[in-house]
């Protein structure tokens, strides 16, 4: 039985490694050109519209819930508190509109 299993190893070792050799590789050469789309064509493309939109959304409900939430007046806020609020939101903003679920990839 055993002899019987190394024999049907062997012959389908012969047969792949014939198959092998056999087998041709046809390749084509690829060519690459220069992309140039330049600054316009990238700023009106609809995905990086939307990922600037969310982070101006962002950035202003970022600073107005800072601003709801302290009580403060905007005479004693300070400008770092300001800018943080700012980039908490913009970067929440740029999440969600990147987020694979916003580009129906979930």
């Amino acid at each position: 039985m055993n002899l019987m299993l190394v024999l049907l190893f062997e012959i389908s070792y012969i047969f792949t490694f014939l198959n092998i050799k056999r087998m041709k590789i046809e390749t084509r050469k690829l060519e690459l050109g220069q992309d140039n789309k330049g600054l316009r064509k990238w700023l009106k493309s609809k995905q990086i519209r939307r990922t600037l939109a969310g982070i101006l959304i962002g950035a202003a409900a970022g600073f107005a819930f800072f601003y709801l939430t302290e009580g403060m007046h905007m005479d004693s806020l300070s400008t770092t508190d300001i800018l943080q609020s700012l980039a908490f939101g913009g970067l929440f903003g740029l999440f969600i509109t990147n987020s694979p679920c916003a580009r129906n990839r979930c």
